[in-house]
């Protein structure tokens, strides 16, 4: 089973999310996906991400993008006998960058408005994992060209985790279609870090 977890301001509908559920489809694999719409604040979005995590009947695959890398994180070092992999998407790795988003903000994709206050920064940096401890189950996909995040904090964040860097691109992860296919097969397999 296959949990997305998207970024902020992002939803269900972002570009990613929904090449994915298609791709599980055509694969006749449609029940084995899930992404929801996540909570703004992040101590309930993590506590909607374990009520299915905890009721799958199978170890859960992650993929969380941005924001959604960053909770998807906090998920697998705390329940990681029930996440078989985390695929984390130009991550988030910093919670003091969420600062800058304080006040009222809206949704890409519905043009809902929301309040982005700071207790959700708290609960943010209340979230964050200073060491990751199982890189084994990792793999980082980053573009050099991330508008957003710095790249190279991902990089070094996830160290001895595989790693697939790519030049180019943006935010949006513009190879995601190269990479569909074995995000959907990895349940069967075993990652493994660059040498």
């Amino acid at each position: 089973m296959i949990l997305y977890l998207h970024g902020f301001r992002s939803s269900p509908y972002s570009a990613k999310a929904q090449l994915l559920q298609k791709h599980m489809e055509a694969a006749g694999a449609a029940s084995q996906f899930c992404c929801p719409q996540l909570p703004i604040s992040p101590f309930a979005a993590i506590e909607m991400a374990e009520g299915i995590i905890s009721t799958a009947d199978r170890p859960v695959t992650l993929v969380g993008s941005s924001l959604g890398g960053y909770l998807a994180t906090w998920l697998m070092e705390c329940h990681w006998q029930r996440i078989s992999h985390v695929v984390l998407v130009n991550p988030a790795v910093q919670a003091e960058l969420a600062d800058q988003f304080v006040g009222t903000q809206s949704n890409w994709h519905t043009g809902e408005n929301f309040e982005f206050t700071r207790r959700h920064v708290a609960e943010l940096k209340a979230l964050e994992v200073p060491l990751v401890r199982h890189l084994e189950k990792y793999w980082l996909l980053v573009e050099t060209g991330d508008e957003v995040l710095d790249y190279r904090l991902a990089v070094a964040k996830y160290h001895g985790a595989r790693h697939t860097v790519l030049e180019g691109g943006d935010h949006g992860f513009t190879h995601w279609a190269d990479y569909l296919e074995e995000i959907a097969g990895l349940d069967n397999k075993v990652l493994t870090a660059p040498s």
